[in-house]
């Protein structure tokens, strides 16, 4: 029983609905087409009888509907004005009608510097081909010809989830404090998943907003991509663990991107923890012989990898692992013939 968290509410609210967590703290959820079937939203009243809102969900039909129902006459949101918006990170299903929300309401994007560019960055990529660099990389992780092609048709999709961004935007920072209606909200930064991610921490509610970077059911995807093939998320990621436990109390009520609100913090960080130095551990077990990227998704993942999305994460995650060991000079680049790239511990 010590190794279980607490869920203190039983019912999410469906689309359109909401639940109260605390006074002027309301909980959003909107759908999503995938596995992973929602996103959860925080709206955080604000001055003038407004609303704060944390994140916005993907730009798709259902969402656009939901937030209509939130907002119309029979809504929780019905008369009211959205006076900002929040974006945890960059991912679509964060960010995607942060852009429909502004224009509509006329309000700011809050977002750290990082996310909004990469963000934009990314959405750039719409209707471009796939780049050669791209495809290297998952040449480079063993991947075969129909899944190149695959990438090759994939390529691009980013953007198509969300609004039209915002041209500009009021920067988030670490250790800032917001004042949000009549409470203090203090700006938590964490990195792995994403370049800059923003949760946010009151203590006078005791609620922490954790966006993906504490899920309390599922682990949030730590990935290197082609843009940066040397690159080492999973410290950033272990590093912000112990950020997020020497800042913020275990007694909070966390408000998570997915699944449901939950007690024990800290021991959902020690268990995050404990997950990535098993896998690592594995890891080394499987690289005593020489192994492309595709060839150790067994060790650290539960699940098969059987369509192109779980491939793509796979993989990134698989080479974050690597690279992790490489940088500590616990594994080498053992073999590169054809572009495939063979690892094995080093001797």
């Amino acid at each position: 029983m010590a190794d279980r968290l607490d869920y203190p509410l039983a019912d999410a609210p469906g689309p359109g609905q909401s639940v109260e967590i605390a006074t002027g703290v309301l909980w959003l959820r909107m759908p999503m087409p995938f596995a992973l079937s929602h996103i959860n939203l925080w709206a955080l009243q604000d001055c003038n009888s407004g609303w704060a809102v944390v994140d916005t969900g993907l730009k798709t039909v259902e969402t656009t509907t939901a937030w209509e129902e939130l907002l119309g006459t029979q809504g929780p949101l019905r008369g009211t004005q959205i006076t900002r918006t929040f974006a945890t990170h960059m991912h679509p299903d964060h960010v995607g009608m942060a852009g429909w929300l502004g224009r509509r309401f006329d309000c700011m994007l809050w977002m750290t510097q990082l996310e909004y560019f990469n963000c934009r960055m990314l959405v750039c990529d719409t209707g471009r081909e796939a780049p050669a660099d791209g495809v290297r990389f998952y040449q480079r992780a063993g991947w075969s010809e129909t899944d190149l092609d695959s990438y090759r048709a994939r390529f691009g999709g980013f953007g198509k989830m969300i609004h039209l961004l915002p041209d500009s935007f009021v920067r988030l920072s670490d250790g800032q404090m917001i004042r949000i209606g009549e409470y203090d909200w203090e700006v938590v930064v964490g990195k792995g998943h994403s370049p800059e991610h923003a949760c946010l921490y009151c203590a006078k509610l005791g609620l922490f907003i954790s966006g993906d970077q504490v899920l309390p059911r599922i682990s949030s995807n730590v990935s290197v991509y082609p843009t940066e093939p040397d690159a080492d998320p999973l410290s950033d990621w272990l590093n912000t663990l112990d950020r997020v436990r020497r800042r913020v109390p275990d007694n909070v009520l966390v408000l998570p991107a997915h699944n449901e609100p939950f007690r024990g913090l800290h021991l959902r960080l020690d268990q995050l923890e404990r997950d990535v130095l098993q896998g690592l551990d594995r890891l080394r077990e499987q690289l005593r012989a020489p192994r492309r990227v595709i060839d150790v998704f067994g060790a650290l993942f539960r699940r098969p990898i059987d369509d192109h999305q779980l491939l793509s994460l796979a993989t990134g995650e698989a080479f974050a692992h690597i690279n992790y060991l490489m940088r500590r000079n616990e594994v080498v680049l053992h073999d590169l013939s054809d572009g495939v790239a063979w690892y094995q511990l080093a001797r």
